[in-house]
């Protein structure tokens, strides 16, 4: 998990993975079918009000960045759902969806999550587009309680302050530099707490999501849940299928997160994971001509940090006008390793870096910050925060907190700013204004249908590894994808991912055991 909020690696945010479909009930009804929410698995009686609902679907117009790209057989609505479940009869809120139907003979629906956590989701409805899926399903996207065009929203941070903080000279580890990143953490957590207010700040985690996904499951009007979840989003599948395990006809989970992973652990080897990407990227780039890190991948990391390290004292200048600093460069380069696919550009940045300017790699940290080309941002780093804060357990041990700062350095070191002194600051999360919802712990479930897990061995941001204890604890296909990226599905490239998850959503197909792809 993060250290700070920029220029440290932000765990499982899958911005550069195109998230697939997922699917709902086994219903064979025509594309103008519906099922009524009645006919649908049985709801609590104090929350019947929210699973009854009807959806009032309407264009998509104002409904947020993503629509815009919208086909126009995309429709949008909003549903209501409790802001705390123990309490259903108190405040409310709005998780916004929207949905391509299919055009074939229906099974159901198919829900699409694409990580973050706090990534908006609504445009991925739009996955599958040339797939079977798009036949089978209504394809559904949906912007988790407090993200996107979702109401009310996570807020923490104005745009003016975004920036401001990105423009600061970066803090090294010494007394004074930790004293004052403390402080910036507390200060946000104090702006949070302001503008959100802690109890809609207590309720945003996995905890909740869960239960809003099976209140959509229902008003959609499915007996069980078809889903797809990317990176952070399988945390979200897992916990489904732990809590309403009965209620799953397919899941696909790719970019696995380990429910029983340690947060510390688990940042350390996400590290290693981005070193080993950056690794890979630099081999790639010393074959090609006027590579940025030269010809000899032993001395890329040297090469590296003789390009982003002046940027400590020096930002870059950019057209904008706004400066290149340390931290946007740092989080400029892990934008592009979430996969292959991105290296070209990484390597123009680098070479532009080269000659003084920061133009492209602060267009990628814009990206990956979700700033708009208007100077205004989404809410995504907000929402990352504050889902984050309230998933994991915080470090406020600093003896620990130092040792993940050492580890976190010695795994890799391309991502070393060269300023440690054994002892770091508190991560947000250890000012954060309320307690976590829940913790690390292994999956235990029966009565769970067969489901699906992705792991790609090269995967950045998701260890391997992480995918194969999720399969195991799940008792899940484990499908093995062999390359360098985060996330496979309908992302990759890999006929030979696409086609068994895809005959696997549409047909309950279990893949070959033992299936490797790539």
């Amino acid at each position: 998990m993060p250290l700070s909020r920029t220029g440290r690696l932000v765990a499982a945010v899958a911005l550069l993975c195109v998230a697939p479909s997922v699917v709902t009930a086994c219903s064979t009804s025509s594309n103008n079918e519906t099922t009524t929410p009645s006919a649908v698995t049985p709801s609590p009686a104090n929350l019947e009000k929210f699973y009854t609902q009807a959806p009032e679907w309407s264009s998509c117009d104002n409904f947020g960045d993503a629509t815009d790209r919208f086909p126009k057989t995309a429709e949008c609505t909003r549903v209501t759902v409790p802001v705390d479940y123990a309490r259903p009869d108190g405040a409310t809120a709005q998780v916004a969806i929207s949905r391509i139907k299919a055009t074939g003979q229906r099974i159901g629906s198919l829900l699409f999550n694409p990580g973050g956590p706090g990534q908006p989701g609504l445009w991925m409805s739009q996955q599958g587009q040339d797939t079977p899926l798009a036949d089978r399903f209504d394809r559904i996207g949906f912007d988790v309680r407090g993200v996107g065009a979702s109401t009310p929203l996570i807020s923490c941070m104005t745009a003016k302050e975004w920036d401001d903080e990105r423009a600061e000279p970066p803090k090294d580890n010494s007394p004074t530099g930790i004293t004052a990143a403390e402080d910036e953490n507390k200060q946000f957590a104090s702006r949070c707490t302001e503008r959100t207010g802690n109890d809609f700040l207590s309720h945003v985690g996995t905890r909740e999501v869960v239960q809003d996904m099976d209140v959509i499951r229902a008003v959609l009007g499915d007996e069980k849940l078809n889903y797809v979840g990317y990176s952070y989003g399988t945390r979200l599948g897992s916990s489904y299928a732990e809590k309403f395990p009965d209620r799953v006809r397919a899941l696909v989970l790719d970019g696995a997160l380990d429910p029983d992973a340690d947060p510390v652990q688990e940042s350390v080897q996400q590290a290693a994971g981005f070193q080993q990407a950056f690794n890979e990227y630099a081999t790639d780039c010393a074959r090609q001509p006027d590579c940025p890190l030269g010809a000899d991948p032993a001395q890329s990391v040297a090469r590296f940090q003789a390009l982003v390290g002046p940027l400590w004292d020096r930002p870059a200048a950019t057209d904008d006008g706004r400066p290149l600093t340390y931290g946007d460069a740092i989080t400029g380069v892990q934008n592009t390793l979430y996969a292959e696919d991105n290296w070209n550009v990484l390597s123009a940045g680098l070479s532009q870096l080269a000659t003084g300017k920061g133009d492209i790699l602060l267009r990628l940290a814009d990206l990956y910050d979700g700033r708009r080309q208007d100077g205004t941002y989404d809410n995504s780093q907000d929402a990352f925060m504050a889902i984050h804060c309230v998933d994991d357990p915080a470090v406020k041990d600093r003896a620990v907190a130092d040792k993940q700062d050492a580890e976190y350095r010695k795994v890799a070191p391309f991502l070393d700013d060269g300023h440690a002194s054994g002892q770091a600051p508190l991560e947000l999360c250890a000012f954060w204004p309320v307690p976590s919802s829940s913790t690390p712990h292994n999956i235990t479930v029966s009565g769970l249908p067969k489901t699906v897990v992705v792991s790609t061995t090269q995967d950045p941001a998701t260890p391997y590894e992480a995918g194969v204890n999720l399969a195991k604890e799940l008792n899940a296909a484990l499908i093995t994808n062999k390359g360098t990226r985060h996330t496979a599905f309908l992302s990759g490239g890999v006929p030979c991912v696409d086609d068994a998850v895809i005959s696997y959503l549409t047909d309950l197909t279990e893949p070959p055991a033992g299936l490797t792809c790539g």
